[in-house]
């Protein structure tokens, strides 16, 4: 099991995007969270295969048709568990 951390900037707020990153997260069995920053970016965790998180950066690096993605940061470790789904949290 791997462990991603994403950082997502671009129009990525107020468009859906939390929301169309939890879908394709709990589609692919995913663990982790996904929240706004103030900053204007969205921060993403998830768990899981290596295959399936790479599918899953993939998707976020797309996101929904009313965001604009400008760029992705990720920082992959090895997975740390303890994750309950996939959730969206409110900063």
């Amino acid at each position: 099991m791997k462990h991603v951390h994403l950082r997502v900037h671009g129009r990525v707020q107020g468009v859906g995007f939390r929301a169309y990153t939890a879908r394709q997260a709990r589609a692919l069995g995913l663990t982790g969270w996904v929240r706004n920053e103030h900053d204007g970016t969205v921060q993403v965790v998830a768990e899981g295969d290596p295959s399936v998180l790479a599918a899953f950066v993939e998707a976020v690096r797309s996101g929904p048709g009313t965001a604009r993605v400008d760029r992705v940061e990720e920082s992959w470790s090895e997975g740390r568990g303890g994750y309950d789904g996939f959730q969206v949290r409110y900063a």
